[in-house]
């Protein structure tokens, strides 16, 4: 670090170096308050443009006091009182008189230096209004919430081109009622545009109203790719690789448990066979009885009482035994008086509840009578634990297999070979994996691997396939071109800090303002 060595002469110097930023006036004096430092000025007696014609003058017509506020000095305001000068206009036909500027320093109806304004600007960008004035106020700039967004408002937006290839997503302004879609250059990753909610009739406008894109990514929203195809029937449809791997990490773990009687029994963990377990089963048969008589979905449905999804849930089962799970084991305040639980069933398989709740209170159990309802009924105090749960099964068949060290390589070779539809499973997200990067064959090699999922027994699998194909041109656009969502998803994860931040007080036009900011 180098120190240069400055020497003052006198004090008129010292206020010169100190108040540098005001150089374009003449300080007069500088006066010690106390808690603030007052400084009268004047500006110079150079000639001022005319603000309407845009003529020179020097002829004085009057004097005006401004009173402003500059950059804090030992931790106390100072306040600038600038002695202007109200000159006549010598154009005939012009205004008679007007007062003078002085750019760099004061800008027009404000009661702060540019400088002051700039740095206030720099914090309110970060925090915005409580939060900013309250380090305002630490740093002696005196501010009210309301001018301190009244400043940021001022801020003017970048502004910048429409962009060749955009990316678009949508954010929760107040989560399951209203969303909002940021549109940003998936090139640059510069924020284009906020759109106050994610319909196709907005974004459709939006798009109309700028023309020149020629690529679009996006997830797998089909309200946006609707819009996409009104507006720009010629623009390549993008979808996000990401979003792909996820909705296949999805299935794989819905065929993972409905294969749980296979890889279960390789482990000799049994399946819960619970009250829970024989309602399940007793369904599985009832709706499979109608279905069996021509009885559509939704007429099972309202016989036996149940929600549509459940009933295709169980019709997509060709047999009960896939119905039934691995017992779910979370840790529980119930644990240490498992086998005590075990027990007590076994001698008396009626024992209330609440009998068993008054035992192991008395042995230490500070629960509640709900945890352990919960706890019996879901056969946390019946089964054995299982040595692994369907999610981690699931994570190891996703994870790339290099990263998987040698006992997790057996376990799952083992857990795999169970039955024939694990085995497919595994070889069918082996086979995808190497279609996330983006490659010009990946066209052809995607076609071959539906193909194949299809010959497979794997229901779920199914089902992602045809989701596939109802968007397959933006698929393939995703693993054959390098352009993906991943920007608009990190510029979506600093507007949730942002909307955090601001505590849902904000309304849109503010929140829009700072994301264009960035």
């Amino acid at each position: 670090m180098r120190v240069v060595d400055i020497r003052v002469k006198d004090v008129n110097e010292l206020v010169h170096i100190v108040f540098s930023g005001l150089s374009p006036l003449v300080i007069g004096c500088v006066v010690d308050e106390g808690e603030r430092i007052v400084l009268r000025a004047r500006t110079p007696r150079d000639t001022a443009v005319c603000p309407v014609c845009g003529a020179s003058s020097g002829r004085v017509h009057g004097y005006h006091w401004r009173t402003v506020a500059d950059v804090p000095v030992d931790e106390r305001r100072v306040v600038v009182r600038v002695r202007v000068r109200r000159l006549v206009c010598p154009t005939r036909g012009c205004r008679h008189t007007f007062r003078e500027q002085v750019p760099g320093v004061l800008d027009r109806y404000q009661r702060r230096t540019v400088r002051l304004t700039s740095q206030v600007k720099a914090v309110v960008n970060e925090l915005a209004g409580r939060a900013g004035v309250r380090l305002l106020t630490a740093l002696a700039v005196s501010l009210s919430r309301h001018t301190a967004l009244r400043t940021l408002l001022r801020i003017p937006p970048p502004v910048g081109r429409v962009p060749r290839v955009i990316g678009i997503d949508d954010f929760a302004l107040r989560r399951r009622h209203r969303y909002a879609t940021v549109i940003i250059d998936a090139e640059t990753h510069e924020r284009i545009d906020v759109l106050p909610d994610r319909t196709a009739d907005t974004l459709e406008a939006w798009l109309r109203e700028h023309p020149g894109v020629e690529v679009v990514c996006r997830d797998g929203s089909a309200t946006y790719a609707e819009a996409i195809r009104r507006a720009l029937p010629d623009a390549v449809q993008v979808a996000d690789r990401w979003h792909v791997w996820h909705n296949l990490c999805e299935t794989a773990l819905s065929e993972v448990k409905a294969h749980s009687c296979c890889w279960a029994t390789v482990l000799e963990a049994p399946l819960y066979n619970g009250p829970r377990a024989q309602t399940t089963l007793e369904r599985w048969h009832q709706v499979h009885g109608l279905l069996g008589q021509g009885v559509g979905l939704l007429e099972c449905a309202r016989r036996l009482q149940l929600a549509l999804n459940t009933v295709k849930r169980y019709a997509r089962a060709d047999r009960s035994e896939r119905m039934l799970r691995v017992p779910k084991y979370r840790a529980s305040l119930a644990d240490p008086y498992r086998e005590h639980l075990r027990k007590r069933r076994s001698e008396d398989p009626a024992v209330p509840i609440k009998h068993l709740f008054e035992e192991i209170k008395a042995l230490g159990f500070t629960g509640c009578l709900n945890l352990l309802h919960k706890y019996i009924n879901q056969g946390c105090a019946d089964a054995d634990r299982s040595h692994i749960s369907p999610r981690r099964l699931a994570r190891m068949l996703l994870t790339r297999p290099d990263n998987l060290k040698a006992e997790q390589h057996e376990l799952l070779a083992k857990l795999t070979a169970a039955c024939p539809e694990m085995t497919q499973l595994a070889t069918s997200i082996k086979d995808f994996a190497p279609l996330l990067a983006p490659h010009a064959d990946n066209a052809d090699t995607l076609t071959r691997w539906i193909a194949q999922v299809r010959a497979a027994d794997l229901p779920h699998l199914h089902a992602f396939t045809r989701g596939l194909d109802r968007d397959l041109g933006a698929v393939i656009a995703g693993l054959t071109l390098p352009y993906s969502n991943g920007p608009t998803e990190g510029v979506n994860t600093k507007t949730k800090r942002i909307a955090r931040q601001m505590h849902g007080r904000a309304g849109f036009p503010l929140l829009r303002h700072r994301i264009l900011l960035g």
